[in-house]
């Protein structure tokens, strides 16, 4: 079974509750008109009994008119458009009188309805109202004065009200269906526009975009939601991109300087030192490579997807000195002089093996880059319910200008560009990622040829 298009559930939909709206409004109508209808009919009985009542005599036993001649010549003559019948009857049902325009027929007394009570009734086929109304001798009935009304116009009233609201019915709601439809399709035209964009998208067109609906609605909120995910996804394709074009320039530059000396050395016999010389600046250019590849694959493994943290209870004072410890060589090679500066035991519940990934790369970097016979300096403390740790060098520093991009995957400072140092500009991509996943608040501030200062805002900290 074929599914009907959204704009016409929409439109049927509303044409469901529409109808059931319509039947209650045209039963009402209905309602209102039969009540008046047969309130009028009801209202002419109960008169024409009033004023027949006074035109009778009673002597003794039994009744008669008051001008019997007069009342045959005056009421009830004719068959009006509207005609009242009269009738009276004595106690025994007998007809005494009856108004000319029943002719030979009479109303037929009905022993249920016998006591001033208004019912339908038939009168040689024709729907007759009737009332029933007895005349008393004191306490005594002798006899009923029977007044009925034709029911021929109200009833053909109510048979042409529901035929015109039978027939406009079915017509009212088919058009209304068409307005809907019509009215469903301009509201849902933000879909169309979604579903064309959604089909020319591809992975080398990010930039169309969905146009905004004039009226700021759910479909205006719906268009602009996915405007934004097409940015973001546009963002992380081009980073993708990026990321990919400088893996592959970083993985290209070890291999091609390993495969130039390989291929100078095998042209003709060297001397054993010469060998010795291009095989450990080989050896140097794999680990380097050997690096990078970690690098890489640790930067991929958290950026994608939320790691699961496997927290413990971290000593914070012998975490940054086991770090600083590891590069002993390193400090004393370049004369480092290195300060700490913890005033009483710090504890974090975080994740240990990732937690150490970010110090060391901060402790890795501060040293890297500092200058011979400089300083280092870490300190860890107490600010606003927080644990804040700062490590600050006397390095070589970063510009200002560079300090918004040093976090960018393989990016590196021109205050980095010396021979000497090598990197791969991943170091504070990994930090920053890892420093996202821990919650925790990374800021850094440097002056060219003065020093960086990295300050690590850590929360939930457990105070002993």
């Amino acid at each position: 079974m074929q599914q009907l298009s959204f704009k016409n559930r929409i439109a049927s939909n509303y044409i469901v509750t529409t109808a059931l709206l319509i039947f209650v409004v045209f039963f009402i109508i209905y309602s209102i008109v039969k009540f008046s209808v047969y309130s009028h009919v009801n209202n002419d009985i109960t008169s024409e009994v009033d004023k027949h009542l006074t035109e009778i005599v009673i002597v003794g036993d039994s009744f008669h008119l008051i001008h019997e001649e007069e009342w045959k010549e005056r009421e009830h003559n004719t068959l009006d458009v509207n005609p009242v019948f009269i009738q009276f009857v004595d106690q025994n049902r007998n007809v005494i009188e009856k108004s000319p325009n029943l002719k030979k027929s009479t109303l037929i007394f009905d022993k249920e309805n016998a006591e001033n009570k208004l019912f339908d009734t038939k009168l040689a086929d024709n729907a007759i109202r009737q009332i029933q109304v007895p005349i008393y001798q004191k306490t005594k009935i002798i006899g009923y004065i029977i007044i009925a009304m034709s029911l021929e116009d109200a009833t053909m009233v109510l048979n042409n009200l529901s035929e015109v609201l039978i027939i406009a019915y079915p017509v009212i709601l088919i058009l209304l269906f068409f307005i809907a439809r019509f009215f469903a399709g301009r509201s849902i035209k933000p879909i169309s526009s979604i579903i064309t964009t959604s089909n020319i998208i591809t992975k080398d067109n990010l930039t169309s975009r969905i146009p905004l609906p004039q009226n700021r609605d759910e479909l205006f909120v719906l268009s602009q939601t996915i405007n934004n995910l097409l940015d973001r996804i546009e963002t992380a394709v081009e980073r993708e991109k990026q990321f990919t074009s400088d893996a592959s320039h970083e993985l290209r530059t070890p291999l091609t300087v390993i495969k130039g000396t390989l291929e100078v050395l095998i042209r003709k016999p060297r001397d054993h030192s010469e060998y010795q010389e291009k095989i450990n600046f080989c050896v140097t250019e794999v680990n380097r490579l050997n690096h990078l590849v970690d690098q890489l694959l640790l930067l991929a493994r958290f950026e994608n997807q939320k790691q699961t943290l496997k927290t413990e209870k971290v000593y914070l004072n012998a975490l940054f000195l086991d770090t600083i410890a590891r590069y002993s060589t390193v400090i004393q090679s370049k004369k480092i002089t290195v300060s700490t500066e913890f005033d009483q035991d710090y504890y974090l519940e975080t994740d240990n093996y990732l937690f150490s990934i970010v110090i060391n790369n901060l402790i890795s970097n501060a040293l890297k880059y500092s200058n011979q016979n400089g300083n280092l300096e870490v300190t860890i403390k107490t600010m606003d319910s927080k644990i804040e740790c700062q490590i600050t060098d006397s390095g070589i520093g970063i510009p200002a200008e560079d300090l918004e991009k040093i976090f960018n995957q393989f990016y590196r400072s021109k205050s980095t560009n010396h021979p000497e140092i090598k990197g791969t500009g991943l170091g504070l991509s990994i930090v920053k990622r890892l420093c996202s996943l821990l919650n925790i608040e990374i800021a850094i501030s440097s002056k060219e040829n003065n020093g960086t200062t990295v300050i690590l805002s850590l929360f939930e900290a457990d105070l002993k």
